[in-house]
């Protein structure tokens, strides 16, 4: 060998020759079964090959290679062992130049069957895997830096090597697993990560794509233990900027799995979840998906649309396949209540339970690690989806969970507000504590929501130890332009009739971050106004309250004037309120929190309102206040909630009722001409400036056009309409016969008399042309 190496060294030019000798050689002692000589010649190729880099080595891999490919092909496990250490030799050799012609196409399909050799022997089979993963190994090592074999990550090899790695990975049945070269396990982990380090921009969706085939054909979503740990491995081993082509594939690969069973949806969710948490831990900087995401909008719009998912793609896909879990629920549900077994349908239920909640704890740590300004885009995405009852509430509650905006108007921007707003007026009695949740995870940036868990009378708010800071211009801003819209909101949110203790606790938790988080001046005057609205609104009991709802609300005013009044530090103001409820302790004991919301509570049979010292008074507050800083006199100004149409979706305003004031309003607004040359009087003055006796018309107009669109037979409303449809048809015919008329012609026009045609001709002389045509 010592001479055969300088041989080969000196003349470079004979190692060609010299291959094919070997490989001659080689080949004949193969069919033989002259093994001994076999071990020899490979002795001697990874010699020479080991000691010679110049150019003319190149056919000289050849001849190696053709041996290597030999040995592979024979059944004997020892020289497909032996075949596979050479070849690992080789690939560790960095050529000095690329190879134009050579190709590992076979190597990767030998290599991948050597990783699912069933051998009978446990040894030999162990021995045959691990060297298959070595050979697989190699042309991985060998191929990626070679721009020549970019070849290497088309589907057809990659669909070989992915699972060969994946099927070793997953058979990890033996308890001695401690890691190392020879186990198959380890190893093909090492290879796997090895393979996605190397992945670069285009070739990670079909380096991905065979990982979920691979799921799917062995059943590994359910459970998904090994799913979850081959993606957490995935997500390590990639290039962070490449994140994203993760998260899309397991999105697409959940709209494939639509209608499949509960459970594997459920898997495919908590895969997705555990990628983005992966990818929020990769990133870099306070916000950890912003990174990702500024990659991504950073793209090119071609590229951008076929290859990155966008934020709100994401909570689309998430919300869409929400919606279908609850349609399936309801649907099983109805089924079953047809059904005799009930056992199944109950488990399906559940099942699809679990889906819900996984896609919902995906979107809320989703939507938990963007920038604010993105938040804000997704709450407003997820209220404009609209899904099914509840859903998107439930849904929000995650996405602003920890959420710490810097100013309010980009936690709350108009666009959000107003629709949640309407939500909050539905009937349902919980769905109207999520929409308060979600305005205290807004509204609370400095974590004291825990500290007014509750509701009841605060004794020293000083030993919360309630952190806030000097309102900022632009919440005062926001404040300004929104304010009345949370006012709005608790005020018709405390007098529904289903309202439990809950209810009133998030209310006054509401009315507290407001004051931390947001309370200047002139909204502490705003707030004071709201407490005497509601205790207005409970002591006239004008809706017909029940008296558990009017004691509630009294409870709520007390509660919240107490720890105002001990937050802006108002010696006469706090004076008032611990008065009034010294003596609501003594009489009164249903008007405070701490016993109103008991379950043997006895309730009065009605408030008196004469009774001045139960109540807080407008006066007395005024007085408290009249110092420098507080506009107290707005405290006379009794507080009526702005009349908006926030109530749009609820049972308020029906969608016939809008409809109809609407139509009304079209057909009144038209003048008649009749009136138009009624002469001004004195009287059409007075009668013009008292505006009673019209409101009450106007109102009782509106409640008959409301009443006839609500009773009336449909074929009675549709001849209405259609009456105004074909009168509007006919006014516009007249329009475009007058406007669209064709111009005369001396040739005449066209008349039909008695079904035949005729032609007038009209003289030119008689003919009008337009200024700008005459000459």
């Amino acid at each position: 060998m010592e001479k055969l190496t300088f041989f080969a060294v000196s003349a470079p030019e004979k190692l060609d020759r010299i291959g094919e000798y070997l490989a001659e050689r080689l080949s004949r002692d193969v069919v033989r079964h002259r093994y001994g000589y076999v071990v020899i010649a490979m002795e001697a190729l990874d010699q020479l090959l080991m000691a010679c880099h110049s150019q003319s080595i190149k056919p000289f891999v050849e001849s190696f290679l053709h041996m290597v490919a030999k040995l592979l092909e024979s059944r004997e496990p020892d020289l497909q062992v032996l075949g596979t250490n050479s070849f690992v030799k080789f690939a560790n050799i960095e050529e000095d130049t690329p190879s134009y012609h050579r190709r590992y196409d076979f190597f990767v399909s030998q290599f991948s069957a050597m990783c699912h050799s069933t051998h009978e022997d446990p040894e030999t089979r162990t021995r045959i895997r691990v060297a298959g993963i070595k050979g697989l190994q190699g042309v991985v090592r060998k191929t990626v830096n070679d721009e020549l074999q970019a070849i290497i990550w088309e589907p057809q090899h990659m669909d070989k090597l992915i699972p060969s790695m994946l099927f070793n990975m997953q058979d990890n049945n033996d308890l001695d697993r401690g890691g190392g070269e020879e186990n198959p396990a380890s190893l093909a982990e090492s290879c796997f990560r090895e393979l996605l380090g190397r992945a670069a921009y285009g070739n990670m969706n079909n380096a991905v794509r065979p990982v979920l085939v691979h799921l799917d054909n062995h059943h590994l979503w359910d459970p998904n233990e090994f799913a979850v740990s081959c993606f957490r491995i995935i997500m390590y081993s990639i290039q962070a900027q490449h994140s994203h082509h993760v998260i899309q594939q397991v999105l697409n690969h959940l709209d494939t799995h639509s209608k499949n069973t509960p459970r594997v949806r459920a898997g495919i969710v908590q895969v997705l979840l555990e990628t983005v948490a992966i990818a929020a831990k990769g990133s870099v900087g306070k916000n950890a998906l912003s990174l990702v995401y500024s990659l991504i909008l950073s793209l090119p719009p071609l590229s951008h649309s076929f290859f990155c998912p966008t934020v709100l793609e994401v909570f689309n896909t998430l919300l869409k396949h929400l919606r279908m879990s609850v349609d399936f629920e309801l649907g099983e549900g109805s089924r079953r209540n047809s059904a005799t077994s009930l056992s199944s349908g109950r488990g399906r239920e559940n099942e699809e339970r679990i889906v819900q909640n996984a896609i919902i704890q995906t979107i809320g740590f989703f939507g938990g690690n963007l920038p604010d300004y993105q938040r804000a885009e997704v709450m407003m995405f997820v209220m404009g989806k609209v899904p099914v009852y509840g859903t998107p509430c439930h849904t929000l509650d995650t996405v602003t969970s920890g959420f710490k905006c810097k100013t309010m108007s980009a936690g709350l921007p108009a666009a959000f507000i107003e629709p949640l707003c309407s939500v909050s007026l539905m009937e349902d009695s919980e769905l109207r504590q999520l929409v308060l949740e979600i305005l205290h995870n807004i509204i609370d940036r400095h974590d004291n929501r825990a500290k007014l868990r509750g509701i009841r009378i605060i004794p020293n708010v000083a030993a919360l130890k309630i952190k806030r800071e000097k309102i900022s211009k632009q919440d005062v801003l926001f404040m300004k332009k929104h304010g009345q819209q949370l006012y709005r909101h608790i005020y018709l949110g405390s007098k529904e009739e289903d309202n439990v203790q809950k209810n009133f606790e998030l209310l006054f938790t509401a009315l507290a971050l407001i004051t931390i988080e947001l309370a200047n001046e002139e909204v502490i005057i705003d707030l004071i106004r709201l407490s005497l609205a509601l205790q207005d609104m409970a002591l006239a009991n004008e809706e017909h309250m029940s008296m558990f709802i009017r004691c509630g609300i009294m409870a709520l005013v007390a509660a919240y004037l107490n720890f105002l009044s001990q937050m802006i530090a108002n010696p006469a103001f706090c004076q008032h309120v611990s008065k009034v409820i010294e003596l609501r302790n003594m009489d009164a004991p249903y008007l405070l929190p701490e016993h109103v919301f008991r379950e043997k509570c006895v309730l009065p049979d009605s408030l008196d309102p004469q009774d001045t010292g139960m109540y807080f008074q407008t006066a007395d507050l005024v007085e408290a206040l009249s110092g420098p800083g507080y506009n107290a006199e707005r405290l006379h100004v009794p507080y009526i909630p702005q009349a908006t149409d926030e109530d749009r979706l609820t049972r308020r305003k029906s969608f016939v009722d809008t409809i109809s004031l609407q139509v009304d309003i079209m057909s009144n607004s038209l003048p008649d001409q009749s009136h138009l040359a009624e002469e001004i009087t004195f009287e059409t003055l007075k009668k013009a400036i008292d505006t009673t006796g019209l409101e009450e018309q106007e109102r009782e107009k509106r409640r008959q056009v409301m009443e006839k669109f609500q009773k009336a037979p449909f074929e009675e409303i549709a001849a209405h309409c259609e009456s105004k449809a074909s009168m509007l048809h006919d006014r516009l015919a007249q329009i475009f016969e007058l406007t669209i008329r064709p111009p005369p012609s001396p040739s005449g026009t066209a008349a039909l008399t008695s079904g035949h045609t005729q032609y007038q001709s009209v003289p030119i002389y008689e003919m009008k042309f337009p200024d700008l045509c005459v000459y």
